[in-house]
């Protein structure tokens, strides 16, 4: 409003005074405004507020580009922020005493949760671009190094995050309405200021257009303040007084809102007839819960029964809150067994319960929550006692809603407790695949397999008395599969005498459920998983032949392939076992077989479901490799992989280096262990060979010195601290495993010496021989007896003076290069005249002649072969 309207006077004015008043001031037109145009045009701000505007903006920027997830435009913003925060270091000194802006710890706080959400989501970090995953990489370092500057501030932000940034945004946020409008005393709703010291209604007039006295005051206090035109208009610096008055009104507007609240807790103490709830988000949040019934209805069993109907009717909808049809569930079991309606409506409502907890995580791949995972536990085991404590309640999927009977007994109630106790035991592995599994929280959770147990304990009672074969089955296979891979040393110690028969142990428990399963079962998945079961217990607690009996009368082997992938790996898992348990009895050739089908392929950790290889993108999807971790088997029921491995090396040693040795010059030779043969092909491709340091160095090396019929060296390589830390302390009596051991490096290096310096001698005792493989030499003798009886060995034995004479029947070094260098120019010859034929065009023609010629060829060889054989038959009846 103009200066002139301002001017205090009566309508009764005469006209002289204000022509007298214009001529005094002739220039006052010309340069005066009005007040409101002045403060449009010329607004004074201060450093702190240029500051602040700047890191908003900012701010705002970086929230934009994390919503589009442009990681490259966030770290350029990011690097501004942080000057303009250097910027405003000064001022955040200088008036929040040193204290970081609230606004600026949450725009930290948002950035390294989004960061570090985005890192650890690699499916969404595979689909950024190059540009965008570099900036992703660069800022989160450039992050953590900014962060630590404000740890204290961030954690005492996420200590309170939900208090405004500053007392501004908490007044813009949380506004105070005048006691007189019609907001609600409690409800925090955006509203308008009115203006201060104003308790009355203020219309829109009002606020637009200053009263005569408002206008009158402000020009008085205009005049006293400037004393000439030019103090009025000229720019002032006064930002000090500015701050000084603004704390004042923030100071002035703290107590108003003090008083305010205190206003509002009498109103609310007087107000008898409602209550208000607080607006947060837009969303009233109930102060209260919804009753489930009225507060006249009469609780019967109708009723109870009618109201889990109407929360298991929700059970499944879009959108139902799982979270609070549980509560509901709960609530509704505290009133029936408040009012006692009987254990058939308890056991009914337990189960829905169960059912909603389990409904509660919406993935089926996912584990559940462990607080979830701990109330389903009791639940189970609250319902199962009830159910043994009274035996009268038939529950069972076979009893329709019509049949269901809850007021007398015999009580029916519909559900299925074994597919429950499934379901649990499958969530049950889910969190233990979920964990790490070496820490602390794989071991506690580790501890509720006792809770499992005994849940399939009180399951399998309730189903003796109440279920039927098929259900018998399947509750003993869970139990079953709870039991066959734990070792027992009661059962060895019995199997001993240390302990009487009488004793149950697992192996007993084992014999009972698997012959149920083998005599009452109709499908061929349960028995084939009991029989691999039965077979993993025996050759874990050292029942060889039983357990090779079992494999040999099953002819599993044969239709394997034909199983399901779960039922396939328990295969390879029960194979590896039995080839360990054939190693303990030193049943050599019956571990390698057991155990070469695993390690050939060179997957042995794939096939026995104990983790994935990384392999390239189009060799498995995303889809099949989900599918594969949900077969993988929990940690605690792995098998040592170094141990199978060295096993089965060990094993191909001890019967490939004699084999080697005895077929040294025969160009035909058949590889027993493919994977052996790489091993030893690598090392002699080393140019430089040190001290072995893994495994499979020290089993190649003490090849190299079996080899050499060096027993001891060989000893030593497979033998050490270093091996028996890796695998021989793995076993159960190791020490007997490692005496075991020794005895046959020893024999076999025997053998594998007589193949190989047998040319050199005429004869030899066979007390130096005991003497150099600490061996009886009655060890010896049968040794040696078995390879002259099994055409090994061209010698006999001359008893009266314990030798071993050798016959010089077979060929020599020079007449064995000979043959092989014959064989390889017989087939270099006919590869070339098959060249030379295909290009001439008689291939038909050459390839019948060539043929006779190879058949006239082996017909030429087995001549010879049986003239040398007749001939050693000749020179032994002369000897």
């Amino acid at each position: 409003m103009s200066r002139f309207f301002a001017t205090g006077g009566s309508d009764s004015d005469s006209d002289s005074s204000s022509d007298e008043e214009v001529v005094q001031r002739p220039t006052v037109p010309v340069y005066t405004f009005s007040d409101d145009e002045e403060e449009i045009k010329r607004v004074v701000r201060s450093t702190k507020e240029k500051r602040y505007e700047e890191l908003t903006n900012l701010i705002k920027q970086i929230r934009n580009f994390k919503k589009i997830k442009d990681m490259s435009s966030m770290l350029s913003s990011f690097e501004d922020l942080q000057k303009a925060y250097v910027k405003a270091l000064p001022v955040i000194q200088k008036e929040e005493n040193g204290q970081t802006p609230r606004f600026y710890t949450r725009c930290l706080v948002e950035l390294e949760d989004f960061i570090n959400e985005m890192w650890e989501d690699r499916e969404g970090r595979k689909n950024l671009s190059k540009n965008n995953s570099k900036s992703l990489a660069s800022m989160r370092q450039k992050l953590r190094k900014y962060v630590k500057e404000f740890e204290e501030d961030l954690t005492k932000f996420r200590a309170n995050p939900d208090m405004p940034d500053d007392e501004e945004d908490e007044e813009k946020r949380d506004p105070e309405p005048d006691s007189d409008s019609e907001v609600p005393p409690k409800a925090t709703i955006k509203t308008s200021k009115p203006a201060e010291g104003e308790e009355g209604e203020s219309s829109s007039d009002s606020d637009d257009w200053p009263s005569d006295s408002e206008s009158s005051s402000a020009s008085s206090e205009d005049e006293d303040k400037f004393q000439t035109m030019r103090e009025r208009f000229l720019k002032r610096n006064t930002e000090k007084e500015e701050d000084e008055e603004k704390e004042k009104k923030k100071e002035e507007r703290r107590k108003e809102r003090k008083d305010r609240e205190k206003r509002r807790k009498k109103e609310d103490e007087e107000d008898e007839e409602g209550e208000w709830e607080t607006v947060k988000g837009g969303m009233a949040i109930p102060s209260e819960k919804p009753k489930m019934f009225a507060k006249d209805a009469e609780i019967d069993l109708n009723l109870v029964i009618k109201k889990l109907n109407e929360i298991v009717a929700a059970r499944g909808k879009k959108r139902t809150d799982r979270r609070e049809q549980i509560e509901l569930l709960h609530e509704l079991q505290a009133v029936a067994d408040q009012h006692q309606l009987g254990p058939a409506v308890a056991v009914k409502i337990k189960f829905a319960i169960i059912s909603a907890i389990f409904d509660y995580n919406p993935k089926v791949s996912d584990a559940m929550k462990p607080e979830y995972w701990t109330r389903l536990l009791e639940r189970m085991s609250e319902m199962l006692d009830m159910l043994q404590n009274h035996g009268d309640i038939l529950i069972s999927e076979s009893v329709t809603e019509e049949m269901e009977r809850f007021d007398e007994p015999p009580y029916r109630v519909r559900g299925c407790v074994l597919t429950s106790l499934e379901r649990l035991d499958d969530e049950f592995i889910k969190l233990l695949k979920e964990c790490d599994p070496h820490s602390n929280e794989y071991v506690e959770r580790l501890k509720d397999e006792a809770k499992v147990s005994a849940i399939i304990d009180k399951v399998q009672k309730h189903l003796e008395l109440h279920g039927a074969q098929s259900e018998l089955c399947r509750i003993y296979l869970r139990k079953i599969e709870h039991l066959y891979y734990k070792f027992d040393p009661t059962v060895l110690q019995q199997k001993n005498g240390e302990i009487k028969l009488t004793v149950v142990t697992s192996m007993q428990e084992m014999e009972r459920l698997c012959k149920y399963i083998y005599a009452k079962d109709g499908t061929d998945r349960l028995r084939t998983r009991a029989i691999l079961s039965h077979i993993y217990h025996h050759a874990l607690h050292d029942n060889w032949f039983q357990a090779r009996d079992l494999v040999l009368m099953s002819h599993l082997q044969e239709t394997i392939q034909h199983s399901d992938p779960s039922t396939q790996i328990l295969y390879n898992r029960t194979m590896a076992h039995l080839g360990l348990c054939a190693f303990r009895h030193a049943n050599i050739k019956d571990a390698h077989n057991c155990l070469v089908d695993l390690m050939m392929t060179g997957k042995p950790k794939e096939l026995l479901a104990q983790g994935l290889l990384p392999q390239r993108q189009h060799e498995r999807s995303k889809e099949q490799e989900k599918i594969e971790k949900q077969r993988q088997m929990p940690f605690h029921m792995h098998i040592n992989l170094e141990l199978l491995e060295c096993v089965y090396l060990v094993s191909a040693m001890l019967i490939e280096i004699p084999y080697m040795a005895a077929h040294e010059f025969d160009a035909r030779r058949r590889m027993i262990s493919k994977t052996f043969y790489q091993q030893l092909r690598s090392s002699e491709r080393q140019s430089l060979v040190g001290p072995p340091e893994s495994m499979r160095e020290h089993v190649v090396a003490a090849a190299k010195a079996m080899r050499n019929g060096h027993w001891g060296a060989c000893n030593n390589f497979i033998i050490n601290e270093k091996m028996n830390t890796k695998v021989w302390d793995l076993f159960y009596q190791a020490d007997a495993v490692r005496a075991m051991l020794t005895k046959l490096i020893k024999e076999e290096t025997l053998r594998t010496y007589l193949f190989t310096y047998s040319h050199v001698y005429d004869s030899i005792s066979m007390s130096t021989l005991a003497e150099m493989f600490e061996l009886d030499k009655s060890v010896v003798h049968s040794i040696i007896s078995k390879m002259i009886i099994n055409e090994e060995l061209m010698a006999s034995l001359d008893d009266p003076s314990q030798t071993v004479v050798m016959h010089r029947s077979e060929p020599s070094r020079l007449q064995s290069l000979a043959l092989q260098l014959a064989d390889k120019i017989n087939n270099f010859v006919d590869s070339n005249e098959r060249i030379l034929e295909t290009k001439q065009g008689n291939f038909f023609l050459r390839s019948a002649n060539q043929g006779a010629f190879r058949g006239d060829r082996q017909n030429y060889r087995a001549g010879n072969v049986q003239d040398w054989s007749r001939q050693r038959r000749d020179n032994r009846r002369e000897y």
